[in-house]
């Protein structure tokens, strides 16, 4: 039970950071452009605290913490007719509804935003304080009979480009051989002040990660052993974080690319009991650790935001280019329908995602053996 209570307390310094950032920055560029908010929400469902400021918008913190909203007068995500209602002219002044077609759209693109630039800024902070870890991309040690034995590669190579991305750091260059099992990729090397691209096929290794579950990753068989920390200055670490998310961004969407396409099994889903246990593990692998995860998850909330799915920040982006190209909303009953469907999407992959975290804890897993 303790260890739950802490696994959870984890979960919350971490998830509601990120959940408020979002938020904040629809609600920063919503009030600059003279949007009137309503509320602004931590959470969903019944209201836990709260407060009312003095532009009569309500900031509450609600019981369900997985998520939050910003509700702006004349916006509706389920229902579009109501930006159309009747409203006196100082209303229309502060309805979202009623706002240039720019505006809206930097007001929906600004949450995903915010997230992506507070990962920037604390991996900056962390860069600059703690220190990155760093490791050269720079072969040390190639294993006999492995991949990038027989590849031909060579000690004191040096990694420039993996799979069509640069790569400054080893560790770069692990991630996204990782995400290739028996896939063949090209690697851009340097060696002996020439550049040579060698394709190969990561070999396929199945490994259990942190938290016990079995993945299926690629490995050529290098090694590197330079490891270290540098601490960076301040324009450095704002430079190398935007590199790290950057890097991030990549793997990431090439993670999701695979799941769609089915080179990756859909189970490696995680969603909220997923979350609180890399939350919980990172916590307990130190600061610096904890930071990167919440970097991480803050990149991976602001894409999934960016997904062209209606309910989502991405399907109103769509929505509004579709205006913008051709001068004309969206069919009303479509953009209705549309909405209807995003939000069916959205809760069936948060189901899924929930399956697939309740499936990898032992005491299911002993349950399902039991039944099967």
């Amino acid at each position: 039970m303790g260890e739950i209570i802490v696994t959870l307390f984890w979960f919350l310094v971490v998830l509601t950071p990120l959940v408020f950032v979002h938020e904040f920055g629809h609600y920063w560029v919503a009030r600059r452009n003279g949007v009137r908010v309503e509320v602004f929400s931590v959470g969903f469902g019944p209201e836990i605290f709260g407060w009312t400021d003095k532009s009569n918008t309500r900031w509450k913190f609600s019981l369900i913490p997985f998520g939050g909203y910003v509700k702006m007068f004349g916006q509706s995500d389920i229902d579009p007719n109501q930006g159309n209602q009747t409203l006196s002219a100082d209303e229309m002044l502060e309805s979202f509804a009623h706002k240039r077609l720019g505006q809206k759209a930097a007001i929906v693109a600004a949450g995903p935003i915010a997230n992506i630039v507070f990962a920037i800024l604390i991996l900056a902070i962390s860069f600059a304080t703690i220190g990155q870890s760093y490791t050269p991309a720079r072969i040390t040690d190639v294993v006999k009979g492995s991949v990038a034995d027989e590849a031909g590669f060579k000690v004191n190579d040096v990694f420039l480009e993996v799979a069509g991305s640069s790569v400054k750091r080893f560790e770069e260059v692990a991630q996204l051989v990782q995400l290739h099992p028996g896939i063949t990729i090209d690697i851009v090397i340097e060696r002996n002040g020439g550049v040579i691209t060698v394709p190969i096929t990561p070999a396929e290794v199945i490994q259990k990660d942190d938290l016990g579950d079995e993945i299926k990753i690629g490995r050529i068989g290098v090694r590197s052993t330079a490891r270290e920390i540098k601490r960076h200055n301040i324009f450095e670490s704002v430079w190398q974080s935007i590199r790290a998310t950057g890097h991030l961004t990549t793997v990431m969407i090439t993670g999701v690319s695979q799941i769609v396409s089915g080179e990756r099994s859909a189970k490696q889903l995680g969603g909220p009991i997923r979350i609180a246990q890399i939350s919980g593990s990172a916590a307990d692998a130190g600061f610096a650790s904890l930071i990167f995860i919440t970097a991480l998850l803050s990149v991976n909330l602001g894409l999934i935001n960016l997904l062209p799915i209606p309910l989502l920040d991405g399907g109103h982006l769509v929505f509004y280019a579709y205006e913008f190209v051709f001068r004309r909303p969206p069919n009303q009953k479509i953009m209705d329908i549309g909405l209807k469907i995003g939000l069916a999407f959205v809760l069936s992959l948060m189901l899924f995602a929930t399956y697939n975290d309740l499936a990898r804890l032992p005491f299911v897993q002993k349950l399902i053996s039991l039944v099967i």
